[in-house]
């Protein structure tokens, strides 16, 4: 659940997509503004607050035991919020529109990726749960199980170790010197 509008100063699990992707445009420009505190974005649209509202009512519904919710993990610049965990097991929330299908997005995929490297728990669900237009007016409607779709997705280091972190530690470095990171590997 998101608590904290504040995005400065680190790197989130959800930025994923901004780490491996490409530095020149102008929505990295804008993004990284904001990772270096010059620029504010508010998040605050219609499906942003319902899926808060309704996160920790779905994790409820699901019934585990010993289900942590909120725990946050800070390495260095990278800061990954866990929606729900276990010893053993995350679970990630997403809600989405009735109208559409949920699938696993590739930043959603690798957003969990991360999760799962800083927590060192490799098992993660998707927990995703479809929104009737009522839920969006009534945050105190309850929850229909029948409306939870659990996703597995699998650990892949390649992607970790190849991809992610050689990228983490160049804008670790340059999120600390407060500067834009360039186009050469920066060491």
């Amino acid at each position: 659940m998101i608590q904290s509008q504040d995005r400065s100063g680190y790197i989130g699990a959800s930025d994923t997509s901004m780490v491996v992707g490409n530095w020149q445009t102008k929505t990295f420009e804008q993004w990284w503004l904001e990772k270096i505190g010059l620029n504010k974005k508010q998040l605050n649209t219609e499906a942003i607050k319902a899926g808060n509202n309704y996160e920790h009512k779905i994790l409820e519904a699901l019934n585990i035991e010993d289900l942590e919710m909120d725990k946050q993990i800070i390495k260095n610049r990278l800061r990954v919020n866990l929606d729900g965990n276990t010893e053993s097991c995350i679970y990630e929330v997403k809600t989405h529109n009735e109208n559409k299908e949920f699938k696993v997005s590739k930043q959603y995929w690798r957003q969990a990726q991360v999760e799962m490297y800083a927590s060192n728990i490799f098992n993660l669900y998707i927990v995703a749960y479809e929104l009737k237009e009522n839920d969006y007016k009534n945050y105190f409607n309850n929850i229909d199980k029948e409306r939870i779709k659990k996703i597995k997705v699998e650990y892949d280091e390649d992607f970790i170790n190849k991809e992610y972190l050689p990228k983490l530690k160049i804008l670790e470095k340059c999120l600390i010197e407060g500067r834009f990171p360039e186009r050469i590997n920066y060491e």
